[in-house]
């Protein structure tokens, strides 16, 4: 068990790239690390927007083709606004920790943490491709909780030695930053578990990087017995490109169940018809809308949380607008609970 959620840096160094490199890892490489240079390159002036002097081990990182979606010129932009390290995240607020979810207390084996009955979620590795500034994990220490790429016998083992386990959720970090030779050989080993049934991958690159849904992934992906589960995580409709709606109809294709899950956010999504014409985007490119969790409240995103009395406000107004296949379920997840709790 992890004693206490030390400020660690939460990702790992992105390997170096070469002629031979997939396409993808090449793009996650090129990747913005800087903030004024992404601000220069919209058309902002850094000096006009009070950006954070530390990021508290948390740097900036953004796809390319994520910051090609942003408008330029806009400092208000829904997709700047969830990856640029404001200096509002250097305040401190009352209630807000660095492991809101309990995580520490969830760890039952390297890198594998089993909260929920009949479910456990392994965290493949600790790199994402982008840093969202209200991540829940951004202080997550990775190198003591264990479970990096490819060192996943411990966590295999428990799986299964437990007969009740009958699904396992790839989290991270974002499992689809870790390379396809290890994702496969991961998911071989949970194949050879006869009570394994379902494979959940929780992810961010279809949306902010999807060039990663490449042949490659689809072929492990597609050949699995295992029903697959892919769940995205778009907040806003913005997000959602002719790209990323042909990365998700690969994923599609290749056996794959989508759904979306989105984080209410002030001054990104705090709207219904914002929230409405996200579902209907979604759906267009045959995602179901899933979840809209409160913010976890993680140290450095006070500045992003919406009220649970407005949250109620919004979805009852969303639900006014949709039919109700297309409404995400309002829920928070609380540290010790045994279930997302919907917010009524």
């Amino acid at each position: 068990m992890i004693a206490e959620m030390s400020k660690a840096p939460p990702t790992a160094p992105l390997p170096p790239t070469s002629p031979s490199t997939p396409a993808w890892q090449r793009a996650l490489a090129e990747g913005y690390r800087d903030a004024a240079a992404l601000l220069r390159d919209l058309d902002l002036d850094p000096q006009d927007l009070a950006l954070a002097q530390d990021t508290d081990g948390f740097p900036l990182r953004v796809p390319r083709s994520f910051a090609r979606r942003m408008r330029r010129g806009d400092p208000r932009d829904p997709l700047l606004r969830q990856v640029l390290p404001l200096a509002a995240e250097n305040q401190t607020a009352p209630g807000f920790v660095a492991d809101p979810v309990g995580d520490a207390a969830a760890l039952a084996a390297p890198g594998l943490l089993h909260k929920y009955h009949g479910r456990v979620l392994l965290l493949v590795g600790g790199a994402c491709a982008v840093h969202c500034r209200y991540c829940f994990r951004r202080h997550f220490p990775y190198s003591e909780a264990g479970g990096r790429a490819g060192e996943w016998g411990e966590a295999l083992d428990r799986v299964t030695a437990d007969e009740r386990i009958r699904e396992v959720i790839l989290s991270g970090g974002d499992p689809l930053a870790v390379s396809d030779t290890r994702l496969a050989a991961l998911v071989h080993g949970l194949e050879a578990v006869p009570h394994v049934q379902r494979l959940r991958i929780h992810t961010r690159l279809p949306v902010v990087l999807p060039c990663r849904i490449d042949d490659a992934l689809l072929a492990w992906l597609g050949r699995t017995r295992l029903q697959v589960v892919v769940v995205i995580h778009a907040n806003h409709g913005n997000e959602i490109d002719d790209e990323v709606t042909a990365a998700l109809a690969r994923l599609q294709g290749a056996g794959a169940t989508l759904l979306n899950q989105s984080v209410l956010l002030r001054g990104v999504n705090d709207d219904d018809a914002v929230l409405a014409a996200l579902s209907e985007k979604l759906f267009d490119a045959g995602v179901l809308p899933y979840y809209l969790h409160l913010l976890d409240r993680v140290q450095g995103a006070a500045h992003f949380e919406v009220p649970e009395a407005e949250a109620l406000a919004i979805h009852r107004a969303l639900m006014a607008r949709l039919p109700g296949y297309l409404v995400p379920r309002l829920v928070r997840e609380k540290a010790g609970g045994m279930y997302k709790e919907p917010v009524t």
